[in-house]
């Protein structure tokens, strides 16, 4: 009769000792789950992997945890992955969307996610989709700068495509000699339909594009003079992010000015076409600096990367 009693008491104890440390407790089963999801996601066991971390997602499913957003986070890639390996099974594409979605809705600014919820749906076909989903990441104003800049610029690039189609094949593209060299020269498509289609989609391209720009903020253009050597290596990956953002913004600026002149040459105005030549040259030339700066922050993280091996073979031999 003691022992029973005895049994009890403990078992109440431990109970309330347990559910007191319930969220310490769970935290490390989570913190468990990750590590060995992790392992086995390297391992590409990708079904083992997601079973872990649905597991974590389930101890914290609004992600309040930093355990709880990692393993939602993996929980998504992971059934990208799975997607992937087996194209047929658009169950699992879906289930990823969804998951993506989640970690959106918790981190907006988490870029890769963003991307990669895009892509998939792509793949998929679902384009009206993705182009909804860039076009309101675009206006979203919980979005970092750059970030909106790449959706505007994304959307620039559609245009772009969508005239360059009609503007860089023949017969509205041609090969002729002016002073013994060979230039190209613009006429007008056949069916007037496909030049209304060519200038709205210059138009809208130039304006989207534009819109991306004007998010770029100062430091950008100053990153030409900065010294490379007193950054950190994160210092300079997430500068070189944003330098490749706003340089690609630039390219695209550059390239659909040069399919207004195309267009101006078309319709035979020459002002229009030496205007539109000259700004878009101007883009350019803003393109290619950032682009050279670009350079200079590959080639200084390379040469640590090779001071670093330098350093531990020079160990390695002592």
């Amino acid at each position: 009769m003691r022992s029973s009693r005895l049994g009890i008491i403990v078992l109440i104890a431990f109970t309330i000792l347990t559910g007191a440390n319930c969220s310490y407790y769970n935290r490390i089963v989570a913190r468990k789950n990750l590590v060995d999801g992790a392992t086995a996601y390297k391992e590409r066991k990708f079904q083992v992997a997601e079973q872990l971390f649905r597991k974590t997602v389930e101890i914290d499913p609004n992600a309040d945890t930093m355990e709880g957003a990692t393993a939602q986070l993996f929980l998504a890639r992971t059934l990208h992955s799975e997607y992937i390996s087996d194209r047929k099974n658009e169950v699992k594409a879906q289930e990823a969307i969804q998951a993506y979605e989640k970690v959106l809705a918790k981190n907006a600014n988490d870029q890769g996610s963003f991307k990669a919820l895009a892509s998939l749906m792509d793949s998929l076909g679902r384009k009206d989709e993705s182009l909804k989903l860039i076009t309101e990441r675009a206006s979203n104003t919980n979005v970092k700068p750059e970030y909106r800049a790449e959706a505007y610029t994304s959307l620039s690039a559609r245009q772009y495509s969508c005239a360059n189609e009609i503007s860089d094949v023949e017969p509205v593209k041609k090969t002729v000699k002016k002073d013994g060299k060979d230039v190209y020269q613009y006429t007008k498509p056949e069916k007037p339909e496909d030049f209304e289609k060519l200038k709205t989609c210059a138009e809208e391209g130039t304006k989207l594009v534009q819109q991306a720009v004007d998010l770029e903020p100062a430091d950008v253009q100053q990153m030409k003079g900065l010294d490379l050597k007193s950054l950190t290596p994160a210092q300079i990956e997430a500068k070189q992010e944003v330098l490749r953002i706003f340089s690609s913004a630039w390219s695209y600026k550059a390239n659909l000015l040069y399919q207004k002149m195309r267009i101006a040459e078309m319709e035979g105005n020459t002002a229009d076409k030496d205007s539109f030549k000259a700004k878009g040259d101007e883009a350019r030339a803003v393109f290619t600096g950032l682009n050279e700066v670009e350079k200079k922050m590959e080639t200084e993280k390379e040469d640590r990367k090779k001071a670093e091996a330098e350093k531990d073979k020079s160990s390695n031999k002592k």
